[in-house]
């Protein structure tokens, strides 16, 4: 019987069997940020110890950096944080990837970009996206931060393994239709708690045409489906990203590297826990109308109404998400008004969303009353958008062009709501308060959805904003 991706990167890395019936799990990886290794790295000083293997651990400052006079921040329990993170990367002899490196950026986006990130791999971050990186076919967890003091203590962390679920996605997406709509779609359908105790596998026609970029959108959200991981296999794909980049293997071993890499995909003979089967003709442009992820509906549907629940519990949920939101259930979604439009996160401040928006952006003005902001998710990326000149684009549509780093997507930062703003966010939480003020609500969706709110000054459906070829497929 052949074995998943899933099941052979953990066999490769099982150390030993707990008392407990946990195994304990050597992790090749560890990516760290300002906000949760501060106290780790407090404890392991505590205790006199070192970190295991200081070369297996990376660091940068995303979370709580400002995207605007980063280097002076205004708050100073950010400029402590920085501090901290610096002086703890000097003392153990981490790799830190700070502002003067040119390489700094969200975790999720810095480790792929310097090609940290590699399949086969375990990979751990205290933060709760680093499900990202299962797109280049490694198993990926957030972490809390007492396991992120055992991942610098010891380079492991026990764990009980999961079951693993296959999401086929077969056919292709419409024109308009995008890596942050199937993820939303997906979530939709099997609840953000659908996958708890799952690591979903993406597979199928749809995984294998899109590009490295799309399915780390799709793998970022894992865990607002309750998975704690999600991947794709490796693939020609996933090498061709790889090579050449910083901390990816040269010459010999880079072909010898492959060819390990090419032993951790699925064999076709795996078996699953479940298996899913999805029809891309069946996703469209999608946003959420409510507080959890998995309350979301296509551009052309109506917000739920109570009334129409399967029963009282989801009753309940859909009337306090309602309230929160201030949105009458039973109306459409598209035409409300939105206050704010966020282009980033770990999720979508990449170079292709960037590029995509601005292919729809450019000749267009965001409405009057709407503040507008784009956030590279690295330096890297801003350089690369900058030297296309995409950052022209967004401001001279009107948008804020900002420094990198998480932003609006957390509002651990200057980047805030005030008040009940409503924000077009290509982020992945809609929770209360997630963005910053406690009454600020939250709509998900796709960077070119954002794009289109933001020249509407309303939630509308960018295929009937912007101009898209019938015969293109979604980039």
């Amino acid at each position: 019987m052949g074995k998943t991706l899933y099941q052979k990167v953990w066999d490769a890395h099982t150390v030993s069997t707990l008392g407990d019936g946990r195994t304990q799990l050597f992790i090749g990886t560890h990516l760290i940020h300002e906000v949760t290794s501060p106290q780790a790295f407090g404890m392991i000083r505590d205790l006199g110890l070192k970190v295991k293997y200081p070369h297996r651990t990376f660091a940068t400052i995303d979370h709580i950096v400002p995207t605007v006079n980063q280097d002076a921040p205004a708050d100073p329990l950010a400029a402590d944080m920085m501090t901290a993170l610096r002086e703890n990367a000097d003392e153990f002899g981490v790799t830190y990837f700070d502002l003067a490196s040119g390489k700094q950026g969200i975790v999720h986006v810095v480790g792929p970009e310097q090609g940290i990130t590699q399949p086969g791999s375990t990979i751990a971050c205290g933060d709760s996206h680093t499900a990202t990186h299962g797109a280049f076919g490694a198993i990926a967890f957030g972490i809390g931060t007492t396991q992120v003091r055992d991942v610098l203590a010891t380079q492991t962390m026990a764990m009980e393994p999961l079951k693993v679920r296959r999401i086929e996605v077969t056919g292709k997406l419409r024109p308009g239709v995008y890596a942050k709509d199937v993820t939303l779609h997906i979530i939709r359908l099997l609840g953000a708690k659908g996958g708890i105790g799952y690591a979903y596998e993406y597979a199928g026609e749809l995984f294998d045409e899109m590009t490295m970029e799309e399915r780390m959108t799709v793998c970022n959200m894992a865990i607002e489906g309750g998975a704690r991981c999600g991947y794709v296999n490796p693939d020609e794909k996933t090498f061709e990203f790889l090579k050449g980049r910083p901390y990816t293997p040269t010459g010999d071993e880079w072909n010898a590297a492959v060819e390990n890499w090419k032993s951790f995909a699925s064999d076709p003979d795996a078996e699953y826990d479940h298996v899913v089967e999805i029809d891309a003709a069946d996703i469209e442009p999608t946003v959420t109308w409510g507080i959890s992820p998995d309350q979301g509906i296509s551009i052309d549907e109506a917000i739920p109404d109570p009334g129409q629940a399967r029963d009282e519990v989801e009753a309940k949920s859909f009337q306090e998400a309602l309230d929160y939101m201030k949105l009458p259930g039973g109306t459409p979604i598209k035409g409300v008004r939105v206050d704010v439009a966020f282009i980033g996160s770990c999720t979508n401040g990449r170079i292709s969303d960037f590029r995509e928006t601005a292919k729809f952006l450019k000749g267009h003005k965001v409405a009057e009353g709407v503040q507008a902001i784009a956030v590279p998710g690295s330096q890297l990326t801003a350089i690369q958008c900058e030297k296309e000149g995409l950052d022209k684009v967004f401001e001279e549509a009107g948008f804020e062009w900002r420094a990198a780093g998480c932003s609006m997507c957390l509002a651990m930062n200057p980047d805030k709501l005030v008040g009940d703003q409503l924000c077009a966010s290509s982020s992945n939480r809609n929770f209360k308060g997630r963005q910053g003020s406690p009454t600020g609500r939250t709509v998900l969706m796709s960077p070119v959805m954002v794009a289109a709110a933001a020249v509407t000054g309303s939630i509308a459906d960018a295929r009937e904003v912007f101009d898209f070829d019938p015969a293109t497929a979604a980039a």
